[in-house]
């Protein structure tokens, strides 16, 4: 099992549907998930001193090719809508490494 947590900007007008998106998460998104070797999948949010909000988000991944799941959720129609819904309320951070939409986040300490 391997670890993965991201980050990314919330516009403050777009909190509460955010909010109220994942409140009521698809099923067919959640069994994606799951289909794709994911598991532990959380979002957190927080505002910042300077007023910014983020999602911090985590996830455990248990497959051998996170790169070909993620490329096979991706490529899932009912995915692509659920994302068409939530990219609008989020705000890429400008330094995210080149075609990512969540920036990686690096571990530096993990106790089990």
């Amino acid at each position: 099992m391997k670890r993965y947590r991201s980050m990314i900007g919330l516009r403050p007008n777009k909190i509460e549907e955010y909010k109220r998106l994942h409140a009521a998460v698809w099923p067919e998104i959640l069994s994606n998930i799951k289909e794709c070797h994911m598991s532990s999948y959380s979002i957190f949010l927080h505002q910042l001193p300077e007023g910014n909000h983020y999602l911090f988000s985590y996830l455990e991944y248990t497959g051998v090719d996170i790169k070909a799941d993620s490329a096979r959720m991706a490529a899932n129609p009912k995915v692509q809508d659920w994302w068409a819904l939530c990219k609008p309320c989020q705000e890429p951070l400008s330094n995210r490494a080149e075609g990512d939409w969540w920036s990686n986040l690096e571990e530096v300490f993990h106790a089990n």
